[in-house]
């Protein structure tokens, strides 16, 4: 009975020591709707009050395993929730690890379509290693500020 009790105990702690190894992926369509309800909150309660809510690690634009970030169109980043050290940096000159200007992109398409998906590599919170990445980046309608969500390859 002991061995069985501490066998259990054993899968059970390894269970827990997992966490994310179970944790449910984000899906295109959800970074589309976080993405497009970003954007609606500058509208609706103003650049500020957005800004601050998409920087909280624990607040409504955090979920499974992404988040929406916000950035102006000259590439400064204006809200970024697990990497509060980029708010305020501009980004434009920023390379991936493939030496893409994903930033760029990010920038080209918010102005030429006003959203669209973009290819790039970028690590998974609390990873230091890049991971593929596509990224949905939508235009805030009369403002000069993008949003964007992102699912992991």
């Amino acid at each position: 009975m002991k061995r069985f009790a501490m066998v259990g105990l054993v899968v059970l702690i390894g269970l827990c020591l997992a966490g994310n190894v179970f944790a449910e992926s984000a899906t295109k369509d959800e970074c589309v709707a976080k993405s497009k309800e970003a954007a609606q909150m500058v509208k609706d309660k103003g650049l500020d009050a957005a800004k601050e809510e998409i920087s909280k690690k624990d607040g409504a634009f955090v979920w499974k395993d992404t988040y929406v970030f916000m950035m102006d169109t000259d590439g400064v980043m204006l809200a970024h929730p697990m990497k509060a050290s980029l708010v305020g940096t501009n980004m434009m000159e920023t390379k991936d690890s493939k030496g893409k200007l994903f930033f760029q992109e990010f920038a080209t398409v918010a102005k030429e379509s006003g959203e669209g998906w973009v290819d790039y590599m970028w690590p998974k919170p609390g990873a230091t290693e890049d991971s593929e990445k596509t990224s949905y980046i939508l235009l805030v309608p009369d403002t000069n500020v993008m949003v964007g969500a992102g699912i992991y390859k």
